[in-house]
């Protein structure tokens, strides 16, 4: 492929540009997860990125070369799935964005992304780093609290599987930040309205379920046959990213209007409510850092990865919410007050 310079523009001399300037409104919902993903975007649907792909796909993605790709790749990036394809629309990623820049357009996005600089395998290197920071202060928060309440306490075992959920769905986040595929990509979906749905069954076990045990029960059912329709919906008949955030902003909002509820009833009773109104109010808060959505400064970070990167302390202040109210139900169950 030629430069409009008339140099030819090779794999190994594509160099990543410097930084632009986009904005992009997106709806905010507490959500741990909300890659913004869409099939083509002005990028990717450019002739000269697809011509670039062609092009290169056709000199070096067979026979000799081919071989020799394979046999150059590091482990690493063979453990995560990436071929002479995908190295083809890396490099004319930058081609596209260079031709951009020097017309003086504003940065596009490709396959619903930002360009970013590769590093390593991680095609998002600092939205990676940031789901592995919330991941890590999630399981940190776990076993401090464990070991601070007891198994007797009322909330312990449901504390528990919440926080396995969430670790799940960093886990799958930074895996798809990684390696963005079919896979990774409907995983991290999948497990972010998971995580918002079991928050709604924890706050129904707090609220209602320790009184009316059945109750909760009746409502962890219709949560799982949500969960099983929207799944089934996105896998089998339309993978549809408007539905899926009406979906998880519906969900999230009636998440966020409970806990508010709870917290508002319990603010003359509890010491610690306002830790977890706090927690609600900046989960949707710093959601709208989205809001800011601008082409990755360096080509590392973008405002998705800000977002995730400012949820890591949210963390240590809802388990202390959490260790505070577990505590609480036990100690009230032991003096045989009925629990609130």
């Amino acid at each position: 492929m030629l430069h409009p310079t008339g140099k030819e523009i090779t794999m190994a001399s594509i160099v990543p540009p410097r930084p632009g300037s986009y904005f992009l409104a997106l709806s905010s919902v507490v959500l741990l997860l909300l890659p913004a993903a869409v099939s083509a975007s002005q990028g990717d649907k450019e002739p000269v990125y697809r011509d670039c792909v062609k092009q290169c796909v056709r000199t070096n993605c067979t026979g000799a070369r081919l071989r020799g790709f394979q046999s150059a790749q590091p482990p690493y990036m063979v453990l995560t799935g990436w071929t002479c394809r995908d190295d083809c629309q890396y490099q004319c990623m930058w081609t596209t964005v260079g031709l951009y820049q020097a017309e003086g357009y504003s940065i596009p996005q490709f396959h619903g992304k930002w360009p970013f600089v590769r590093f390593l395998c991680f095609e998002e290197p600092a939205s990676a780093l940031a789901s592995l920071l919330n991941g890590l202060a999630c399981l940190l928060m776990l076993l401090r609290y464990r070991r601070a309440v007891p198994r007797q306490s009322p909330m312990y075992h449901t504390i528990n599987a919440f926080s396995l959920v969430s670790l799940n769905a960093w886990f799958w986040s930074t895996v798809f930040h990684t390696r963005d595929t079919y896979l990774t990509e409907k995983m991290d979906y999948f497990c972010a309205s998971a995580v918002i749905l079991y928050s709604i069954y924890l706050c129904c076990v707090r609220t209602l379920g320790l009184r009316r045990p059945g109750v909760s029960s009746i409502v962890g059912v219709l949560l799982i046959l949500v969960f099983t329709s929207h799944v089934s919906y996105l896998t089998f008949v339309s993978f549809d990213y408007g539905y899926n955030m009406a979906a998880n902003a519906t969900i999230g909002m009636i998440n966020l209007l409970w806990w508010l509820c709870w917290c508002w009833q319990n603010r003359h009773t509890l010491p610690y409510w306002w830790k977890c109104g706090l927690v609600v109010l900046l989960l949707h808060g710093l959601a709208l850092l989205e809001l800011l959505d601008f082409p990755p400064l360096l080509w590392v970070l973008d405002a998705h990865a800000v977002w995730h990167l400012s949820t890591v302390p949210v963390h240590f202040l809802f388990y202390s919410f959490l260790i505070d109210d577990s505590l609480h139900l036990l100690n009230t169950e032991k003096a045989g007050v009925k629990l609130d």
